[in-house]
């Protein structure tokens, strides 16, 4: 299946978005982009589908996002919530961070972002394909 195009409007709205990042989004882009880990490489302000992740490990598959207190309330965590399942369903995963947890605990952050590297990615089921051998009954 061919990607659809990139609008002129995600697109300037990515590139906004990297000129004015955070100040937990500087920090933990500081460490990512020296990460080494199975040949990792990650980018920031990414358009994936309709959404904008704040770090994406594409060969991975493993989506970082950076929340701040916007995202605390019902309605951010209903975004949320439907941006993730909408992102697990492209077959990503989705780590999130709190703005304090990244400033203030930066290396445990980091060892959370390796671990989830390092843990073999999900198999994507067709519909009707059997689980995995010793899943489901």
């Amino acid at each position: 299946m061919a990607r659809k195009p990139i609008s002129d409007f995600k697109r300037k709205t990515a590139n906004r978005l990297r000129a004015n990042t955070t100040t937990a989004e500087q920090i933990l882009w500081r460490h990512l982009r020296r990460l080494d880990v199975k040949g990792s490489h990650f980018r920031r302000q990414v358009v994936i589908g309709p959404y904008i992740a704040d770090f994406a490990c594409l060969a991975e598959r493993l989506i970082v996002e950076v929340d701040g207190s916007q995202h605390g309330d019902d309605e951010g965590l209903r975004r949320d919530d439907i941006r993730t399942r909408w992102l697990q369903s492209e077959g990503y995963r989705v780590i999130r961070f709190w703005n304090n947890d990244v400033m203030g605990r930066t290396e445990a952050v980091l060892e959370a972002i390796h671990n989830m590297i390092t843990v073999t990615p999900p198999r994507l089921l067709a519909a009707g394909d059997p689980p995995p051998q010793g899943e489901g009954k």
